[in-house]
């Protein structure tokens, strides 16, 4: 495992790095974190934003021979364990096949303009797989297991979790937070094993969507399990469940029937979530009802992360969608690679759902069209990932 890079001209880089992409740096309560491991930038706060979605990780480290290690084992997982894959994709992944179609990707009716909800267009998806829940614990365990493989939280030694949920102990070693989102904080030991700092586990988590995964753990856990992540289309397809047009999975009533069909926040944001959907942190990937095509929580619980990078620039004209194949997602795994080394900036990737942590009021992103992104190798208490395919015989 690569230790995280220490020393003052390292801090200093983050420092300037933050200056650059105008990031105050001060205290807990009304900061954002610029630390060892990692350089943590938030984005803009307006209506119903600064729940922290968009805050990244931004790294900019010295070279080591480790780097150049890891640079190749990110890029080889899926050849060196192969047949581990094939071995292991059954119990792993619940595959659930989709015929895809043409219907309409965005919205007109935006809530969050500036994130690129819009404009609707009309575009054809072909036919794919998408697997019923997203990843849990369990299978991210199987996949640790077989491969040795260490995340990028794990390299960094933090991620982001929400104060409310740490313990004391936990909380008392913590100086610094994001500005204008002061209830979420870099933890140190915060890792996928760790939710909520070194002194929590998963021992009783098992069926839960593993979380504190980066795009680069995700996009790699999908191709050995023998798929891919979703270009956007794909997601909304999958979560639309065939009815156009809604906001949610279900249709455009957040709680049918006064039922809870999504976990997400209830109660006074930051201060208590009440829980009254059954769960005031993540819930088990099958949780709660699916939608028509069989998936479960397309919407709430964890962000998912999809194959694209970040850009909010669409035209009601397009009328195609570009492919998505492992090969690129591997190119992309090897370029976030070399712009690590290079100290580069790792670029922001599209996350789509929303979580438990979204509230009306606050962070209005678990509908359908919402969308919101982080880089490629940042990681948080409420981000996780589910896997897609081509269809069978593609």
């Amino acid at each position: 495992m690569m230790p995280a890079p220490t020393g003052w001209s390292v801090a200093l880089a983050f420092v300037v790095a933050a200056l650059l992409a105008g990031v105050t740096v001060v205290d807990h309560a009304i900061a954002t974190e610029l630390g060892e491991g990692g350089g943590y930038a938030g984005g803009e706060v307006g209506e119903g934003e600064g729940c922290g979605c968009s805050t990244s990780r931004h790294h900019h480290k010295a070279s080591t021979a480790e780097d150049d290690d890891h640079t190749v084992t990110v890029s080889s997982y899926v050849s060196s364990h192969a047949e581990e894959k094939r071995s292991s994709i059954d119990p792993i992944t619940n595959w659930v096949e989709l015929p895809g179609g043409q219907f309409t990707l965005g919205t007109d009716k935006p809530y969050f303009p500036q994130d690129g909800e819009g404009p609707a267009r009309t575009v054809t998806v072909a036919p794919f797989r998408v697997d019923k829940h997203t990843v849990s614990n369990d299978a991210f365990t199987r996949f640790v297991d077989a491969t040795g493989y260490v995340t990028d939280a794990e390299r960094f030694g933090n991620s982001f979790a929400m104060e409310l949920f740490l313990s004391d102990a936990t909380s008392a070693t913590i100086s610094k937070a994001v500005q204008n989102a002061p209830w979420w904080l870099p933890v140190e030991g915060a890792d996928w094993r760790h939710p909520e700092g070194p002194d929590s586990d998963i021992s009783t988590r098992g069926t839960h969507p593993v979380i504190h995964v980066s795009w680069n753990d995700a996009a790699t856990y999908c191709a050995w399990a023998g798929g891919r992540l979703a270009n956007e289309a794909e997601w909304e397809f999958a979560a639309s469940g065939g009815l156009k047009e809604r906001l949610f999975p279900w249709g455009n009533n957040p709680w049918p029937r006064g039922e809870h069909f999504m976990n997400i926040w209830q109660g006074e944001f930051p201060e208590e979530n009440t829980g009254e959907d059954g769960w005031r942190s993540t819930a088990p990937v099958d949780a709660f009802p699916p939608n028509a095509f069989g998936l479960h929580q397309m919407v709430g619980n964890v962000w998912e992360w999809t194959a694209e990078d970040w850009t909010v620039k669409h035209r009601a004209t397009d009328t195609t969608y570009p492919a998505t194949s492992v090969g690129q997602q591997q190119a992309k795994l090897a370029r976030h690679a070399k712009l690590a080394a290079a100290h580069e900036t790792i670029p922001d990737m599209l996350k789509k759902g929303g979580s438990f942590l979204c509230k009306k009021s606050y962070c209005y992103r678990y509908r359908i069209a919402a969308r919101s992104h982080i880089s490629a190798d940042s990681s948080a208490q409420n981000v996780g990932f589910r896997c897609f395919a081509d269809a069978a015989g593609r």
